[in-house]
């Protein structure tokens, strides 16, 4: 059997328990392969679990929801993810009695976002996904051969019938679209790090606390019990040589009823089991036994190596050692702990020596962004977005405060100078923003004429006051999108006039004729050396403001003559809702902010004559002439907005965004 190899793997719920162990096994052994975590850290994830793996060079913890499609898609493109071990889960029943919309919120749902993800990327060799035995629902208990793969799934609560529900779609995902799919369905597994709703846990921690230990029913129910690096051994195995297509079982034939784990655990504490343990009320409905069978797991080369007695040796060793490992656990050690479902909970990733990196998609150069999580900050009480924006008195930045308005994103004017790194950071402090828009900037006023005569001036904003902020941004792990230029460009062999071709985000610019065009490429050249910035290249701005001096079509429309060359544009009514979409994704890198394809002056303006004014004439020029009355040339050129385009297919090619946008919305007013 051909041993497969993978090279960037995604581990969903790897600050929990089981997953925890798996990743830091994996990176531990495997330091080429790169591990790349996503957690949302919820009240049972512990970022502590992973502090073996906090210094590997190959090891990447993000922050995030499964249920995130764009967060999802983002980490596999730009991760190059190949393999992902989808471990992400609501595990607890007694938790599913009492909050099971929950269950399938995070276990079906998010499931499906995953497997949507690796269908749309179709870059996915692996797919495991974690199941459970509860799946087959209740074995028989004078059963002497254990579920195997093929049984039946009769799930009896809804936690494992969410976990069937998953297990269905990652079926159907195999055979409908050919995702290279493995399931695993596992016994209970023990060990240090668990979070202490479970039974062994808990009866630990109760036991070190001289407290009674719990048990529902009359204790008979029986159950297999693994100790965690077995399991971590088992998942390495399947990684390794699993077949495509398969479901493996993770068990053990050896079986224990709770009643005799709780006597046990009191025997590890010297503690009298008539005296501590004590029975409660039953769940609604509690499985007698599941007993699974592994001999297809054996033959791949996997066996239980740890014994019971030792295994929960060194599990009481560990907890004994780690008492405040979870913090205040009181809810956890209820005989029926439900309370600890509320949406909302998440676990504190500081003071443990890891970073969270949190971010939504971006373009596949880009490294991550680090953002530590807040103390004492639950995920249901804080916004998802707070903008801080650059360019108050700019037009774009005008309008970009009105979009964060009308979309109900809360928002701030930056007050302090670009070029005055303490008024910035005094900024971030005050406001505390999740993104950082810049729309500051001098281009000059009437025109980019006026850099010519002030350079100091236009180096000390296009530059270093853009450079600063930057630099401020990333040591917050902050996303900054800059509002940049596409003027850095004009046409050439390579990209000649009317030939279609554009000018690309990886070309290098080549037009410096004004001061400020220069300033423009110099600064995005240095930007590039910047993980955290998102450069959109906006060209000629058009909106449906007629009246603003700043529009182009305002400024053609009042000139004496004009010149006739078709050029990439920016309709801003229609890019700057993208931008704001394009900051929540935290995109980043350069980007062609224009709308595809090239219009020319005289075809904005016979628009402009058929919709607003009948009347309208105009005369043209060379450029030639052109250079005679203005100081700096101007830039010239066609951009290839391919890569927006894929981004937001909806995007409309530049005519038709200046019809939509600006003509049509303008035509009744101008001509009644």
């Amino acid at each position: 059997m051909a041993s497969y190899k993978p090279k960037n793997i995604l581990i969903t719920g790897a600050a929990g328990f089981i997953a925890s162990h798996v990743a830091n096994r994996l990176i531990r052994n495997y330091p080429d392969y790169k591990i790349v975590v996503l957690d949302k850290l919820d009240y049972c994830s512990n970022l502590k679990n992973l502090r073996p793996s906090r210094a590997s060079p190959n090891f990447k913890f993000i922050k995030g929801d499964i249920g995130s499609a764009d967060l999802v898609n983002f980490i596999l493109l730009t991760e190059s993810i190949d393999t992902i071990m989808h471990f992400a889960a609501q595990t607890h029943v007694d938790n599913s009695f009492g909050n099971s919309f929950e269950f399938t919120k995070n276990n079906i749902y998010g499931t499906h976002v995953l497997l949507e993800a690796c269908k749309v990327t179709g870059q996915i060799q692996r797919f495991i996904h974690v199941s459970t035995d509860e799946v087959y629902g209740e074995t028989d208990e004078d059963a002497l051969v254990g579920n195997h793969e093929a049984s039946q799934l009769l799930p009896t609560n809804p936690y494992s019938a969410t976990k069937a529900g998953a297990e269905m779609l990652v079926m159907a995902y195999g055979r409908s679209y050919g995702l290279p799919v493995i399931t695993t369905r596992g016994n209970n597994v023990y060990g240090p790090n668990q979070f202490p709703e479970k039974l062994i846990p808990k009866f630990i921690l109760l036991a070190m606390k001289g407290k009674p230990l719990p048990i529902h029913g009359d204790g008979s129910n029986v159950r297999s019990y693994l100790y965690c690096e077995d399991v971590a051994e088992a998942f390495e195995i399947i990684l390794h040589k699993g077949e495509v297509g398969h479901v493996y079982n993770i068990g053990t034939d050896k079986e224990r009823r709770v009643l005799d784990v709780a006597t046990d655990i009191c025997s590890l504490f010297s503690l009298d089991p008539n005296a501590v343990i004590k029975f409660v009320d039953n769940r609604p409905f509690n499985d007698q036994r599941y007993f699974l069978d592994d001999q297809k797991l054996k033959n791949l080369g996997w066996s239980e190596r740890t014994t019971w007695e030792e295994g929960l040796k060194k599990t009481m060793e560990w907890y004994v050692s780690n008492p405040e490992w979870w913090g205040d656990v009181s809810g956890a050690l209820l005989p029926h702990p439900r309370m600890l479902m509320m949406p909302g909970i998440e676990r504190n990733s500081s003071d443990v020596g890891i970073t969270a990196s949190y971010y939504v998609p971006n373009n596949p150069v880009q490294k991550r962004m680090v953002i530590p999580v807040s103390k004492g900050t639950s995920s249901a009480q804080k916004p998802p977005f707070k903008f801080l924006i650059y360019g108050r008195t700019g037009w774009i930045g005008g309008i970009l405060g009105k979009l964060c308005e009308k979309q109900g994103i809360s928002f701030e004017y930056g007050k302090g100078r670009l070029q005055e790194r303490s008024q910035l950071l005094a900024d971030i402090q005050s406001v505390k923003p999740t993104h950082v828009l810049n729309a500051a900037g001098v281009t000059g006023r009437p025109n980019v004429d006026w850099c010519e005569s002030h350079k100091p001036e236009t180096i000390r904003t296009n530059v270093a006051g853009t450079l600063t902020l930057a630099d401020v941004c990333r040591e917050h792990g902050l996303l900054m999108l800059n509002f940049a230029t596409g003027c850095i460009f004009e046409y050439d062999e390579a990209h000649p006039l009317g030939s279609g071709i554009g000018f690309k985000e990886e070309d290098k610019p080549n037009f410096i004729g004004s001061f400020y065009s220069k300033t423009k490429a110099m600064v995005e050249e240095l930007l590039n050396e910047y993980d955290n910035v998102c450069t959109l290249r906006v060209r000629m701005p058009i909106s449906s403001d007629l009246a603003n001096p700043r529009n182009f079509i305002t400024k053609i429309a009042r000139y004496d003559k004009v010149v006739n060359i078709p050029n990439s544009m920016t309709i801003l009514d229609e890019l700057l809702p993208i931008s704001i979409e394009m900051a929540k994704r935290n995109l980043r890198g350069i980007w062609n902010f224009t709308n595809p394809g090239v219009v020319s002056h005289n075809e904005i303006l016979e628009m402009y004559k058929d919709y607003i004014d009948p009347n309208f004439k105009w005369v043209n020029f060379t450029l030639d002439e052109q250079a005679k009355v203005i100081v700096a040339p101007r830039s010239n050129n066609e951009m290839d907005a391919s890569k927006l385009k894929n981004e937001f297919p909806e995007l409309l090619s530049i005519k038709e965004s200046l019809i939509k946008y600006v003509f049509e919305p303008n035509k009744k007013s101008f001509t009644a």
